[in-house]
């Protein structure tokens, strides 16, 4: 590492000392007081960032809506929580770049970054993610998000070229 990257590597270190510092609340507890619904995530190199958002529409199918972003690029992707049965799970789809209004199938699949199971992490394993107002969980796994992004339009020069962590942590809540 050069000095220019060690420099950068101890003032990041001195950030989340000081963040962890004035922290009032261990991640426990600000999960136990936000809802699922404002809760923000991010992956272990801060690359990305995962903020849930409440659904405000009846007429919606997904369960929860948040909005995945790289850090450091213009790249934002949506993403949708949606209940599945025989087996219940929680299925989450994301997506980058969809066209407005009316999409066929084939402009869902060209948009669309990862597809699958999204789950929360619990004192028994893993488990589902639970409705936008319980409280937030400490951990989400997408399974296979990583290599999704970059098999997906929103990888490459310009783009998003850190592929983030299949678990995201919980960082805060939205007010």
């Amino acid at each position: 590492m050069n000095a220019a990257g060690l420099r950068r590597t101890k003032r990041k270190g001195l950030a989340a000392i000081a963040i962890a510092t004035l922290s009032c609340a261990p991640v426990s507890a600000i999960a136990a007081e936000c809802k699922q619904a404002q809760a923000i995530y991010g992956d272990r190199d801060d690359a990305y960032e995962l903020r849930f958002s409440p659904i405000t529409s009846e007429a919606m199918t997904s369960s929860h809506r948040f909005r995945l972003s790289a850090l450091k690029t213009p790249v934002v992707m949506d993403g949708y929580v949606m209940a599945s049965d025989d087996p219940a799970r929680t299925m989450g789809m994301v997506l980058f770049n969809c066209p407005d209004g009316d999409v066929t199938g084939a402009d869902l699949d060209a948009c669309t970054v990862w597809q699958g199971f999204i789950y929360r992490t619990s004192e028994g394993g893993l488990d589902n993610l639970q409705s936008g107002d319980s409280p937030a969980a400490d951990r989400i796994v997408f399974p296979g998000l990583g290599p999704a992004v970059r098999q997906s339009s929103a990888w490459g020069e310009g783009k998003a070229e850190v592929a983030p962590w299949d678990v995201l942590d919980l960082k805060g809540c939205a007010q």
